[in-house]
């Protein structure tokens, strides 16, 4: 081992309460956690080197065992309910001592890592785990600093202590059952139990950056991906799961900044990250060849199968869940920019899966229209994705990340709409669903069109044509678009029934209406005027 991976001082973490561990490995390089891992019995390598792991009964996050911790930092400034549990602070400094007896006897291993690309935002951070893979996972997502800063950081700003193997009673400790996640902001801790699902390292971190940096450093935290073209300008997705986030930002042409989580300061957009964590259930080197790729030696694969008799990974194999993931880090993938960190915006683009055939497949927002539906966050679920679903399904979820905003999602949507106006950025709504019907009617829009879309707009081949008014939604449609067919840019026209077109757009709307009104008492007039008009029978 280098000297950065030797056994630890009890006097080097005394400042976090563990104190009589067995062994505490420092920074081990993936290939040493690689094989301590295997050594443990706890993992083993697929035929392309990764390491593959299952992370016990949780095999995806628990938003309803998601806490925080409400004390004087916290009571007025969070956006308190379902998503941001309360959890008493006295509790939390109980529940604190048992997992830091909990490691007593036990070897941990801890790492120095730290968040946002930005030198000026850096959050510096220290994981502590109990199994070695889990390391390996916050060496491949959190930046990874140098040896010579490793030294120099004494004491971390941030500290997770993640046990998976220590479970809560939830009488005695406040918890909903024995797993947990809690953040506490005033004491800079994420105390993780009772899940070996890495997932909950990560979006720790991420939600307590949607606290931070929006509400004390005046910068946008958005769940997104972005990138940037050979002239230097940057371009953001947003969407939610299905309506092809990774896909269209993976671009040969394009260099990544970042796939999931980044922040917008005054005059940077930078990646959150140093690494991916990629869904993998039907993986194929043609659909995905970037992400295909980038699992290999030091990659961390969970709860896959493999073929029979072999360690070559059947992605089509959700036997164990859908939710198959793969991290590692961003330097896998080919063309990724580091540092990750570029110039303000030109483009945003929304993404949406509408099943109903209602939304065009690209529409251009005024700064009112892109807050509404920026809080909105809408795709739709069709028929076969989820048990019980018949018929297509409107999702919302505001700021497309309702499950990690500690704050209440118009102060995200103000923030943007500010920095929208001041940097005169250019926001599309893309739909990538259903055109000429709803689904099992109509058909879901051709990639190549939706490419040729974003890259007309990316270009600024859009700025040149002309637009035309939706009724009731209110949007910009362009008339003409490069590569695409001018007679698929209105969905009106490409549905045989219009009157049946024009009922669901009014069904549509009022979804989105219904949905808004809970954001409707905080949110300003410039949002409130963006929301579709929905036709008042006589």
């Amino acid at each position: 081992m280098n000297e950065f991976g030797l056994k630890a001082k009890d006097a080097t973490i005394a400042d976090l309460g563990l104190k009589h561990f067995s062994d505490a490995y420092w920074n081990l390089s993936p290939a040493e956690l690689v094989e301590e891992t295997i050594i443990r019995g706890e993992g083993m390598l697929t035929d392309t080197g990764a390491l593959a792991v299952d992370t016990g009964k949780f095999t995806g996050r628990s938003p309803k065992d998601k806490f925080i911790v409400c004390d004087e930092k916290t009571e007025k400034a969070v956006w308190w309910g379902d998503i941001n549990i309360k959890f008493d602070p006295e509790r939390f400094d109980r529940l604190y001592e048992k997992v830091t007896s909990y490691f007593q006897g036990k070897t941990i291993y801890v790492r120095d890592a730290y968040a946002c690309a930005d030198p000026k935002y850096r959050l510096n951070i220290r994981v502590v785990t109990e199994s070695p893979w889990q390391n390996l996972f916050a060496n491949n997502l959190f930046l990874r600093p140098t040896n010579e800063e490793i030294l120099q950081t004494v004491k971390a700003e941030w500290t997770i202590l993640c046990a998976p193997g220590f479970h809560a009673d939830p009488k005695l400790d406040g918890t909903r059952q024995s797993n947990f996640a809690i953040v506490n902001f005033t004491k800079k801790i994420i105390l993780i139990g009772g899940t070996g699902y890495t997932g909950e390292i990560k979006k720790g971190i991420f939600s307590v950056l949607n606290f931070v940096l929006p509400h004390e450093k005046n910068v946008l935290s958005m769940h997104c991906s972005a990138n940037i073209g050979p002239a230097g300008d940057t371009a953001i997705f947003f969407g939610l799961s299905g309506t092809g986030k990774t896909t269209l930002s993976a671009d040969p042409h394009r260099g990544l900044i970042g796939d999931d989580e980044h922040g917008w300061a005054e005059n940077t957009v930078f990646n959150f990250e140093g690494g991916c964590y990629a869904k993998c259930v039907n993986l194929t080197k043609e659909k995905e060849p970037q992400i295909f790729k980038a699992i290999k030696f030091g990659a961390l694969v969970e709860n896959i199968e493999f073929y029979e008799g072999t360690t070559r990974v059947d992605y089509d194999n959700i036997s164990k869940t859908e939710n198959t993931r793969v991290a590692y880090p961003i330097d896998h993938i080919e063309n990724a920019v580091e540092p990750s960190v570029a110039g303000t915006p030109k483009n945003i683009f929304f993404l949406t899966c509408d099943a109903f055939g209602v939304l065009p497949p690209i529409s251009r927002l005024d700064a009112g229209q892109a807050m509404y539906h920026f809080i909105s966050g809408y795709t739709a679920k069709v028929a076969g994705t989820e048990v019980g679903i018949t018929e297509p399904m409107t999702t919302f979820s505001a700021c497309f990340g309702k499950a990690f905003l500690p704050l209440h999602p118009t102060k995200y949507a103000e923030l943007l709409g500010e920095k929208l106006k001041k940097h005169k950025v250019n926001v599309w709504l893309v739909n990538t669903g259903w055109s000429g019907g709803s689904y099992g009617v109509g058909a879901r829009m051709k990639l190549s069109f939706t490419r040729a879309m974003i890259t007309a707009a990316l270009n600024g081949e859009l700025d040149k044509v002309q637009y035309e008014t939706m009724p009731v939604f209110g949007l910009s449609i362009p008339k003409s678009c490069p590569g695409v067919p001018n007679e698929i840019l209105n969905p009106r026209n490409t549905w045989n029934d219009k009157n049946e077109f024009d009922a669901k757009s009014q069904t549509l709307a009022a979804s989105f209406v219904k949905n808004f009104a809970q954001y409707a008492e905080y949110a300003n007039e410039e949002i409130l005027n963006a929301a579709p008009k929905l036709v008042v029978n006589a």
